[in-house]
């Protein structure tokens, strides 16, 4: 079963496109290697600050475009990793081992299973976002 690692905390401080100084990132870079040990890592990626999201709403038909997030919360989604695992209970592990659950929390969601068809990538996944 593939699933989602949703990792929530503050909003990082510092300008937009400001880079984690590498000490920072060292946690992380181990506990990704831990992922990739384990055979389950499959992705992730960290996200920019809530300051450069846009969000899209339809109503009535019509697209309405804001910019940021779509409200405010003390803490926000910062990144995700997607694990492949034998069941929850290994899933929870590594949402557990994941630095993000030090200061702030992960939501562990699976992630529902598509059919395949002709405009479906491998394994039936899309092929584009």
């Amino acid at each position: 079963m593939r699933y989602i690692l949703l990792i929530y905390g503050a909003e990082p401080p510092g300008p937009t496109g400001d880079a984690m100084p590498m000490d920072d990132m060292a946690p992380w870079f181990d506990y990704t290697q831990w992922l990739v040990d384990r055979g389950i890592f499959q992705a992730g990626e960290p996200l920019e600050p809530t300051a450069t999201a846009t969000t899209v709403r339809v109503r009535e038909g019509q697209r309405l475009v804001t910019d940021g997030p779509f409200a405010e919360t003390k803490e926000v989604l910062g990144g995700y990793y997607i694990v492949e695992c034998d069941d929850l209970d290994t899933a929870l592990e590594a949402a557990a081992r994941c630095p993000g659950a030090l200061t702030g929390s992960l939501e562990v969601r699976p992630i529902a299973a598509m059919p395949t068809g002709p405009a479906r990538g491998p394994e039936g996944r899309g092929s584009q976002a």
